[in-house]
């Protein structure tokens, strides 16, 4: 699997409120990103807890340089580009030092369409929505890390 690179970050406190936009932003474990609605369970898909608990989200640029959306728009944490973020479901990878789990599909919903003023980003990102992903070491993510998946497992001769 090819690699990745962090090409936006973005936090926000409070539920609704604006994205803003961070060059680097400290990972917690078991929490997410330090001042980010995640991390304080502020979130509004912060309800559940387990694996519904959100703590990061990841979306790939490439769908948002194809939508009317801009990667702040989008509410998503992180932009990655060059990397298939769907792979990493179900696997660890690390972004520079921080270990990550990809815990399941970011579902598309009219939130960020209600918030920004522009309507269709769940039919805009169907199928493409991102990726939940707790933090399960620490760490600081900046603009540019690099995302490197889980190495291949390699066949193993018969015998």
């Amino acid at each position: 699997m090819k690699k990745g690179v962090v090409t936006g970050i973005y936090i926000c406190a409070e539920p609704g409120a604006p994205m803003e936009s961070v060059e680097q932003v400290r990972a917690i474990r078991s929490r997410g990103l330090e001042a980010d609605r995640y991390c304080t369970g502020k979130g509004s898909f912060n309800k559940k807890k387990g694996t519904g608990h959100r703590q990061v989200t990841l979306i790939n640029t490439l769908f948002v340089d194809k939508s009317p959306f801009t990667l702040e728009q989008t509410r998503r944490n992180i932009g990655v580009s060059g990397l298939e973020l769907m792979l990493l479901i179900g696997k660890r990878f690390t972004v520079d030092g921080v270990t990550l789990l990809g815990v399941k599909y970011c579902d598309p919903c009219d939130r960020p369409s209600n918030l920004c003023g522009i309507p269709g980003f769940a039919d805009a990102f169907h199928d493409v929505g991102g990726l939940v992903a707790t933090v399960i070491k620490g760490g600081i993510i900046r603009v540019g890390s690099v995302v490197t998946p889980p190495p291949r497992k390699r066949a193993t001769p018969a015998q």
